[in-house]
């Protein structure tokens, strides 16, 4: 049995399929190939169940499509399994060479059209994780427990323990806990004797760079200078994650390390961390969660009522 999924994006998203396709592997005793985003192909391969990975270009993606084409039908699959929902990833479901195309329930852009079918109903009030699981009763396969299965190359992370990452930037401004409130914790957190990293992408080095400054430079400061795949492999080695909704968050629930997290324009009970030893902090305001880039009522207020004691206060009581 020969199965092709398609996950594309984004980093959180990447994680939130793994344990579907795990599922998937295991119900059907199926060799499994993984067509994502070539930012992500290397990470990917550190996905257990994968036998072969196979890169997409997001920017150009038509002008790829015709290598994309020659990779995809590189083999027969029984099943082709998309798990994006989006006309790009359907296109590349349907140009393999598989007895029948899955979609998922979340689907959009008339996506449903190149489908042969699709998994569950469509109900956005949980977890992505739990909207992919939908093909495991698709498939009349029986489920076995939500696992992550990766293996990231061991690294040595030096400096004080306990660890905790600080991931303090993500793509929505409306999702970032505001930089001085990160360094008013690390602040709190290294005054206690703990050890405080910073990670993020090579665009958050302003910002990260604005903690480690204020602190004068008494943290390890990561951002920009990690791959995800090593990312991954200091990710494991620390013993707590505070963190914005983000990819590096989800990442840091995949590997089982207990997380903090902030949230105000998302949803928590559709984009929160998955599993047991998270704590979600977050506000009730009416205009929660709004879901927009841009703060409609200026300020944004919902994170700013987070206060830095309360994430310190969660971050303690999280390292016992």
């Amino acid at each position: 049995m020969k199965v092709l999924v398609i996950k594309l994006s984004s980093l959180g998203d990447v994680f939130s399929a793994l344990p579907a396709v795990h599922n998937v592997k295991v119900g059907l005793d199926a060799e499994i190939d993984w067509v994502t985003q070539r930012e992500y192909v290397d990470l990917v391969k550190c996905f257990t169940d994968v036998r072969r990975v196979i890169p997409y270009s997001r920017r150009e993606f038509w002008a790829d499509f015709g290598p994309l084409l020659k990779r995809v039908r590189e083999d027969r699959y029984d099943y082709a399994i998309d798990f994006q929902g989006l006309l790009k990833s359907a296109f590349a479901a349907r140009a393999a060479r598989a007895g029948k195309v899955i979609g998922p329930s979340f689907h959009r852009e008339c996506t449903r059209l190149l489908y042969d079918s699709v998994a569950g109903k469509r109900d956005k009030n949980r977890l992505a994780v739990d909207e992919n699981l939908d093909i495991v009763e698709h498939l009349g396969l029986e489920k076995v427990s939500v696992q992550f299965p990766m293996e990231f190359p061991e690294e040595e992370v030096p400096g004080p323990v306990p660890r905790v990452a600080l991931v303090p930037v993500s793509r929505w401004e409306t999702k970032n806990w505001p930089i001085e409130f990160y360094t008013e914790v690390a602040r709190r957190l290294r005054g206690k004797g703990i050890g405080v990293f910073i990670f993020g992408a090579p665009g958050d080095v302003g910002p990260c760079g604005m903690i480690e400054d204020e602190l004068g430079g008494d943290i390890v400061n990561m951002a920009g200078r990690s791959t995800l795949v090593e990312m991954g492999s200091r990710l494991r080695k620390m013993d707590l994650v505070i963190s914005n909704d983000s990819g590096p968050l989800h990442m840091a629930a995949a590997l089982g390390v207990p997380t903090v997290s902030v949230y105000g324009a998302t949803d928590p009970k559709r984009t929160g961390p998955y599993g047991d030893g998270n704590r979600v902090l977050t506000t009730s305001l009416p205009c929660q969660p709004c879901l927009s880039r841009k703060c409609r009522v200026g300020g944004i207020p919902c994170l700013k009522q987070v206060t830095p004691g309360e994430v310190t206060e969660a971050a303690l009581a999280a390292l016992g």
